[in-house]
């Protein structure tokens, strides 16, 4: 470790701001959803909203346009009466999505165990406050 730092010497600050700003749309509520929704093939507006229970239009639109600026979704717009708009994940999103699997088999492996960890801590913390 370095001096007056936490972290291990091959781990560089400005990787750990990479790792946090790539956890910010893995970790987002809606971002992934919409990675996975726009990676079979392009996918229109109305679509994506009805394949993700529980999005309103508006976080839609915001979390579309934070993964355009990212560079991992791709917005095109088809000159048609109404205009037609479609979204379609970058080579970049199709990278990130497939990082995440392991990151979910972990998660589906490892949920009871944490669930029970969380109960336990709760039973030690409740017995002590008493």
């Amino acid at each position: 470790m370095s001096a007056g730092s936490r972290l291990p010497d091959d781990v560089e600050p400005d990787t750990c701001a990479a790792f946090r700003d790539a956890l910010d749309r893995v970790g987002s509520k809606w971002g992934i959803a919409i990675i996975a929704a726009a990676t079979e093939s392009p996918i229109r507006f109305a679509e994506l909203h009805r394949s993700i229970p529980g999005i309103s239009r508006r976080m839609l639109t915001l979390t579309l346009r934070t993964l355009e600026r990212d560079g991992l979704i791709t917005r095109t717009v088809h000159p048609t009466v109404p205009p037609q708009v479609e979204y379609t994940a970058t080579p970049l999103a199709e990278e990130l999505f497939a990082s995440t699997r392991a990151l979910s088999d972990w998660a589906e492996n490892n949920h009871e165990k944490v669930a029970a960890a969380r109960a336990a801590y709760d039973d030690n913390e409740a017995a002590r406050a008493r």
